[in-house]
Parts: C-alpha cells; sequence; structure tokens
C-alpha cells in the first residue's frame, strides 16, 4: 500500500504546496516502504525528484522525532555529487526551516572538520565509498554509527558491480552489524535488471527483503545523429569533422553539455570548438585530472548560467543537477544505451520535457553503433549488467579497516563478510588465506616485519600488530589506482592538475601540449611537477593511459543485426548505405553469428582483417596472440591495429589458412604465455598490491612517485612469481587482467565464433568494409590530432580502391 499526501508532515505538505507541487507516487512508495522497514531500490528516470525521494523519510522522521547524531548517510560515487546534493538538499531543508545538519565528508574535506564530524556528526552526513570505510576504522566507529537509521546509495548502477561496490558492500554488512536495524535505499534512473541490484543492495542477497519501486515515465528524449552535409567520414572516433555545426547547436541552445569517452579526446574537442566559436562565447573543459579549484570553478559557473557550453568527460556523467541544460551533445560513439541515456539525460532534467541528446558519429562503423544506441533507447532497452564475485584485494584491504577499529572475532567477521552480496559465496579457506595474507604477507614474504599488520592474540581472534599500522592504513586505503601521476603548474606556483607520468616522459623543455583548454609551453620538470607557461602556439593533445571504453555487447549485437538485415538500411545516410551495399557485392556482409575474416594484399603486404564487433580491448588481446602466432608459423608478421569493429594483421607473407590462427587453444597457450610475459600481469599487480596494502602509496610527510610504487610492486612480483606462485594476490592479479583488463569472456565468444562460423574472403584487394582498419596502420603512435587532416585525406585514397567495382 502507498502511503498518501496526508501522511506527510504538514510543514512538509505545505512546502509542496507553497511551490504548486504534488509528491509524486513514488516518493510516497518510498516513504512507506521505510516506514514498513523495508529495504528499497528505486529506479526513477532523470528529472523525477529521485534524490528527494531518497531523502524524504529522513526529513519526516527527523521532523516527527528530532534526535542529535547521525541518522542518514548518503553515500556517492563521484565527490562533485556530494557536493551537487547537498546544495539541493540544503535548500529545501532551509526553506522549511528544519533543524537538521547535513555535512559533506570526502577526500577533499579539511582534516579538522573530519575529526569533529567524529566527535559531534550532523544527522546527514554526505560522502563516498573510500570516505566511509575510512570512518569505519577508527575505535569510534561503534559509537558513532550504533544509531544509524539509513544508507542512501545514489547512482547504484555506476559502481555497484566494480572494485568500489565490493568496498561499499563490506562497509554496509560492517555498519548492519553496528546497527541493526538501519535500512538501505538503492537510487538509480538507469537499470536494466533491478533484481541483480536488488540483491546486491541486500543483506545475504535476500532479494525478498528489498522493495521495488518504479517512477513514473518521463517524457521520451529527443534524439537525433549530427551528420554535417550528410555525409561520414571513413576514419577518426572523435567527431571533429563536425565542429562548426557543433558550434553552431551551441550557439542556438541556451547550455550545452559536449560529452567526449576520454580526458585526451576532451581537450582536442575543447581546442576544435574554440577554434571556430567565432561569437566569442564562454565555454570551458571538466574532466578528473583537472584540479580540483578548476573543476568547482567552472562548475559554479555552469550553474550559475554564465557558461554556454562545457566538454565533459565520464566526470559529469552523473547526477549534476543543473536544470538550464537545454542540449546534450556526445561526440564519437555512445558505446552503450545505458551510458547514452544517462549522458542526455543531463539536459532539461525535468521529468516532463523531453530531453534533447545529438550523437556525433567519428566514421561509418560509429554511424551503425549510434544507431544501434537509439533504436535500444526507443525499444527501452539498456546494456545488461553483469556482476561477478567480489575480488580478494578489497577483502583484504576490508579486514585490515576492521582490525583499524579494534580486535575482532574471526568466526564474526566471516559471518558479516557473508552477508555482503559479492562475498557470499566466500569459502573458509580462502578467508583464512586472507587472515594470513594481511598478517604475514604470505609465505614467501611472512620473514619481512613490514608485512605483518595483524596478529592472533587468542585463537580465532586477531588484533593489530602495532598501532602505526593503523594511521598508515588511512593514509593508503582506497581502491582507486591512479597510473602514475605528475602535477602540472605555472611557474608562480598555480597548481592546473595532472597527466599520467607515461605521458610527461615523452616532454622535454620547449614542448607545448594541450591541457585545461590552454596551449602550455614546459618550462621545466623538476621532480613531479611539469613547470610551463601559457602559450600560443599549436601543441599535441596530452593522452592517457588506461583501458579504453568499449562498445557494449548489446550494442555490438544490434549492429551485427543491423549490418545483416538489408531491409535496414534505407534508413542510413546515402554515404553508408552505398559503402554497405559495394562490400556486398566486392566480399560479404555476414550473417549476426558469423565472423568475417578477409585477406588480401596491399603495398606489398598481406594483410587479415575480422569483423567481430566485440571491442577494442579484446581485439587488443587478440591481436597480440595472432601476431604471436603469425610469428610461429613463418609469417613475418609486421604489427596490427584494432578498433571496436574489428582488427586487422599484417606482415610479409599471405596468409591462406586463417581458421588455424584462430583456433580455440589459442587462449590455453599462447594467452597465458603472453599475459605472464607482458606487462598485464604486472600492471594488474600493481593495482592489487597497493589495494590490497602490500605497498604503500604515502608516507607521513610525502608520497612515494609512481616510479617508486612500480619499482617496489615489480620487486614484491618477481619475488612471488619465483617463491609463491600461488600467492593471493597473484590469482587476483591474473583475475583482474583476465576480466577487466582484456574483456576475456568477449575474447572467447570471438575465438568460440571463429572456430564455428568463420567466413574467409580472399580478396583482390582492400575492401570497403577494411578502410575504418586500413587508414590507422602506421598512425596509432601519432598523436591525437596531430594527424587528423591527413588520416582523413588517406581514407579516401583507400576508399577510391575499396569502392571501385570491377
Amino acid at each position: 500500500m502507498i502511503a498518501n499526501v496526508s501522511a506527510l508532515p504538514p510543514i512538509v505538505e505545505r512546502w509542496f504546496a507553497d511551490r504548486g507541487w504534488k509528491p509524486r507516487g513514488h516518493q510516497l512508495e518510498m516513504l512507506d516502504a521505510v516506514q514498513e522497514g523495508d529495504h528499497v531500490l528505486l529506479v526513477a528516470a532523470t528529472g523525477a525528484g529521485k534524490t528527494l525521494a531518497g531523502f524524504l523519510p529522513t526529513l519526516v522522521d527527523l521532523i516527527e522525532s528530532p534526535a542529535e547524531g547521525l541518522h542518514t548517510l548518503y553515500v556517492s560515487p563521484l565527490k562533485a555529487l556530494a557536493v551537487d546534493v547537498q546544495r539541493n538538499l540544503l535548500t529545501p531543508i532551509a526553506e522549511m526551516g528544519l533543524d537538521i545538519r547535513v555535512e559533506t565528508r570526502t577526500g577533499d574535506t579539511p582534516s579538522d572538520r573530519k575529526a569533529r564530524q567524529r566527535v559531534r556528526p550532523p544527522q546527514i552526513l554526505l560522502t563516498t565509498p573510500e570516505s566511509l570505510s575510512l570512518l569505519l576504522s577508527y575505535p569510534d566507529s561503534k559509537l558513532l554509527f550504533e544509531n544509524l537509521k539509513t544508507v542512501v546509495v545514489d547512482e547504484i548502477h555506476a559502481f555497484a558491480r566494480e572494485k568500489r561496490g565490493d568496498l561499499l558492500s563490506l562497509s554496509m554488512s560492517r555498519l548492519q552489524a553496528l546497527s541493526p536495524g538501519m535500512r538501505r535505499v538503492g537510487l538509480s534512473a538507469t537499470v536494466a535488471e533491478p533484481d541483480a541490484y536488488r540483491s546486491w543492495l541486500a543483506t545475504d542477497a535476500d532479494i525478498d527483503r528489498v522493495r521495488f519501486v518504479e517512477g513514473e515515465p518521463g517524457a521520451e528524449p529527443d534524439l537525433s545523429i549530427l551528420i554535417p552535409e550528410n555525409r561520414i567520414p571513413w576514419s577518426g572516433h572523435s567527431g571533429f569533422h563536425a565542429a562548426r555545426e557543433v558550434m553552431k547547436e551551441i550557439e542556438r541552445h541556451k547550455t550545452t553539455l559536449v560529452f567526449c569517452n576520454t580526458r585526451g579526446l576532451a581537450e582536442l574537442i575543447f581546442q576544435k570548438l574554440w577554434s571556430v566559436n567565432n561569437q566569442a562565447l564562454p565555454i570551458g573543459i571538466h574532466h578528473g585530472s583537472l584540479a580540483l579549484e578548476a573543476r568547482r570553478k567552472i562548475e559554479a559557473a555552469m550553474a550559475a548560467g554564465k557558461v554556454r557550453a562545457l566538454v565533459a568527460t565520464a566526470s559529469l556523467d552523473l547526477g549534476i543537477d543543473w536544470g538550464d541544460i537545454d542540449l546534450v551533445i556526445q561526440m564519437g560513439a555512445p558505446k552503450g544505451s545505458s551510458r547514452l541515456l544517462q549522458r542526455i539525460g543531463r539536459a532539461n532534467h525535468r521529468l516532463d520535457e523531453p530531453s534533447q541528446g545529438i550523437i556525433v558519429p567519428g566514421n561509418r562503423f560509429e554511424y551503425l553503433e549510434a544507431r544501434a544506441a537509439l533504436d535500444a533507447i526507443d525499444d527501452r532497452e539498456l546494456d545488461p549488467d553483469i556482476f561477478r564475485p567480489g575480488t580478494l584485494d578489497v577483502l583484504a584491504q576490508h579486514v585490515l579497516a576492521v582490525a583499524c577499529a579494534g580486535p575482532f572475532d574471526e568466526s564474526e567477521l566471516l559471518t558479516e563478510v557473508r552477508s555482503a552480496a559479492p562475498y557470499s559465496d566466500l569459502r573458509l579457506e580462502t578467508f583464512r588465506e586472507i587472515l594470513s595474507f594481511v598478517a604475514t604477507g604470505g609465505y614467501a614474504l611472512k620473514a619481512y616485519d613490514r608485512f605483518r599488520r595483524i596478529v592472533e592474540e587468542t585463537p580465532g581472534r586477531w588484533r593489530l600488530a602495532r598501532p602505526t599500522i593503523a594511521a598508515q592504513h588511512r593514509m593508503n586505503a582506497g581502491v582507486i589506482v591512479e597510473q602514475p601521476l605528475m602535477d602540472v603548474r605555472f611557474k608562480g606556483g598555480r597548481r592546473l592538475g595532472m597527466v599520467e607520468e607515461g605521458f610527461a616522459s615523452t616532454l622535454t623543455p620547449g614542448d607545448h601540449f594541450f591541457f585545461a583548454g590552454l596551449s602550455l609551453e614546459v618550462e621545466r620538470i623538476k621532480d613531479t611537477d611539469i613547470i610551463v607557461h601559457a602559450s600560443k602556439k599549436s601543441a599535441r593533445i596530452v593522452t592517457y593511459g588506461g583501458q579504453r571504453m568499449s562498445m557494449s555487447t548489446h550494442l555490438a549485437n544490434r549492429v551485427r543485426q543491423m549490418l545483416a538485415d538489408r531491409n535496414d538500411w534505407h534508413r542510413f545516410p546515402d554515404d553508408v548505405r552505398e559503402w554497405l551495399e559495394v562490400q556486398d557485392r566486392r566480399s560479404v556482409i555476414p550473417e549476426p553469428h558469423q565472423l568475417l575474416v578477409e585477406t588480401f594484399g596491399h603495398e606489398g603486404r598481406h594483410y587479415l582483417c575480422a569483423y567481430s564487433f566485440e571491442g577494442w580491448n579484446a581485439h587488443q588481446s587478440l591481436g597480440m596472440l595472432l601476431t604471436k602466432r603469425m610469428e610461429n608459423d613463418g609469417l613475418k608478421p609486421l604489427g596490427f591495429v584494432a578498433n571496436d569493429y574489428g582488427i586487422a594483421c599484417y606482415g610479409l607473407e599471405p596468409i591462406s589458412d586463417p581458421q588455424s590462427l584462430f583456433s580455440a587453444d589459442i587462449l590455453e597457450r599462447e594467452f597465458v604465455e603472453w599475459v605472464e610475459r607482458s606487462y598485464l600481469l604486472k600492471s594488474a599487480f600493481r593495482e592489487v598490491a597497493v589495494i590490497g596494502g602490500l605497498v604503500e602509496r604515502q608516507h607521513p610527510g610525502k608520497r612515494k612517485t609512481g616510479r617508486q610504487v612500480s619499482f617496489s610492486t615489480d620487486l614484491i612480483y618477481d619475488v612471488l612469481r619465483k617463491y609463491e606462485p600461488d600467492h593471493l594476490l597473484l590469482r587476483a592479479a591474473w583475475d583482474d587482467a583476465r576480466t577487466r583488463m582484456t574483456e576475456l569472456g568477449r575474447l572467447v565468444r570471438l575465438v568460440d565464433r571463429a572456430s564455428a562460423t568463420m567466413v574467409h574472403v580472399k580478396a583482390d584487394r582492400i575492401t570497403p568494409m577494411a578502410v575504418p582498419l586500413m587508414v590507422i596502420v602506421g598512425r596509432e603512435a601519432a598523436p591525437a590530432g596531430s594527424a587528423d587532416e591527413a588520416l582523413l585525406i588517406e581514407a579516401e585514397a583507400l576508399a577510391e580502391v575499396a569502392m571501385r567495382i570491377d
């Protein structure tokens, strides 16, 4: 039964009435669920008052039963969100004249305020998973949380399936032990499978304890694809070719958000837009590597309506409530229908008005992906949510945090950990292995006192080995392990943000690079600082490593279906339709279940192109394996290139039998050998070693450089590989390498499809579908943006050969 408006306190009723509003049905149902003592998952469209629905039961409870002490925790995936929600929550509290204190606690919160919050906490505390875990590591955490009534997890879809979700799930289990009556509330706008999130949110994964509340649907979004002059380039992935048309859209709208998939691409698009900004409109840039002060400044300018456009990355994907945004533009491919819907929802942010969004595809394959994403949204199909077991490095960090709060009983902690859904199937032997690792570092490291962090004071009861470990843990805890970073500063000292050491190592004094929307000249590099001054010269685009965002499996399946359905081609622009028609005549359009592999010669080299649509990460892994096999078979490979849609390997000898290169045992032999010999496993080990607490990033008064951290982890990695190859963290690193870094599941599907359904076409020359791949051969190492014009010219030359019918 849903509560009615009369269930609201008069002061809340008046507040709604004064604004001419009525509480929405899902807001009242949230109130009813919490009053019934249920955990609850709310899925509601952007602009439906989701945040207010999450806090309404707290406000009602504190109005009816005023109390001091911490009542509600609000956990958000991003620091910026907590600031934004604080603003939106404080307004109704102030307008109702309620005596309720709301505060924020993140890594940016001053230390004196953090100390005061533990002594005199607010009734509502807004925080992040990492900051919550740190709060739980203090001995007074029981006193702080013993009367906690509610935990609200916002944007639950953004991190529940990742390591941050593992950490939060473990923290919620600890909170439940400290305050057994605590209720859990999850909020999201884009969830494909609510039951999976209900299970994650529940204690003991008991889905029946979590009520599902669905908000009323909002207005259908107004979505389109921008195709300048009805032409889509053969190559590229940035959409930069449409900069003038994008700028015209910005001129026509009040405020525009321009989303890019990477930080480097955001810098490139900002520069392209600025170069055609003939009206000198105020436009800005926002991404996670910019200094906090710069991000806060542009966020404030956006909120005040002083910016006409903001070029942004995933740093603004979630929850920012700026109602004056009336257009969202996605530069390049959307990569997933859920992600696109989340981004488009930033426009208007009101339930009864359609969000307007435009996609700017960078090439012809990206057009197909964009069309697939719009079709999926029309069909109300979101990307499926794939959950995996909780990771062992996060569990090791949590065990140490618990020990920092005080001695713990082994069996009680195991029960508590198993009540967290990601760890519900944790075996006793594995848990004891975790305890042994936290206690000694493992068999190969137990002789070193620095790895001795907890001790068993009596059988089954554990405590910290020494008090200083708690301080060290709090300085180094967290599950976000950035690549080694260096600060970018003006010589006067003002910090602009951070770039990765890998990019910094390519810089020398006098070099220029674009960052924070500026052209910067390097004066000198000192320790971990890059000292710069502003310049007007042309510059390189800053690049970042890490995993690229791959097209979702759901969209890949739709693209395959779209390709094979010739009755669908009438919807496509003329040049896309002609591209596919010539491909059909000269080679093959594969059926959705088939893997098309083409081989042909071009300019003295021999090429193999495979079109699997399994994503850049899986294709990168496969490229390494195929070129290794080609080498073993005497085919003299020279290299490979990949994008989301396919892979091209090339060498000096013709490839007559591609089926043998794709045989299933490639994952049993070459894959294992390649991962063990490549940087991949060491990189994964570095992350799990930092998260698991084996290697510290910070000491009092100083921070290790990325090189120092890498050196430390490499030494430990070599020791463990030699003396304890079955070490807990080596297994965790392998799990990371298999699942996250190489997207092994997609790689397996690709190889399986190759062995069963490969269609091999031996072409006499380059084919139309091969052009987008061929144009990047030899160009992958070029700095982003520097070769764009040359690429387009080369693509047209290749296309002329490929599209000729004779």
